[in-house]
């Protein structure tokens, strides 16, 4: 379910963070679903107990996870709360945009392709294929 890599330079707790988000948002989560315990996926993935911990309490205060003690953790939405999007948070996504096409552009993709790219994934979040103009051709 979660990997993690000790050679990134992303934290390890922004690793695990990343990869529920992305879950709950592909579906690979759902509301009901229970997380495994801190300690058993901190012994999984051969990391303290604390950074688990810290991962699965940002995600309970953004209110996508409640934990409860002695019934672990469980998925209780897929959207954060307050759905707004706030600036701050608007320009860190698109800062991660930008980091991605920039990476595209690095690795030899032309324009054509990394649109492709962008399709692909809107498609995949959303389940459909959603065209807009900025994007699509």
């Amino acid at each position: 379910m979660i990997t993690i890599s000790m050679n990134s330079p992303v934290p390890l707790h922004d690793q695990i963070v990343d990869q529920l988000r992305r879950l709950l948002a592909t579906g690979g989560l759902t509301v009901g679903d229970e997380l495994p315990p801190v300690r058993q996926l901190a012994g999984d993935l051969g990391i303290n107990l604390n950074t688990v911990a810290r991962a699965y309490r940002e995600l309970t205060d953004a209110g996508l996870l409640a934990s409860a003690r002695g019934r672990g953790t469980v998925v209780i939405a897929t959207v954060e709360a307050g759905a707004e999007i706030r600036q701050a948070q608007r320009d860190q996504i698109e800062n991660h945009i930008g980091s991605a096409m920039a990476d595209a552009k690095l690795a030899g993709c032309g324009p054509e392709e990394t649109r492709a790219m962008i399709q692909r994934q809107i498609a995949r979040l959303w389940g459909e294929d959603q065209r807009f103009p900025e994007i699509a051709r």
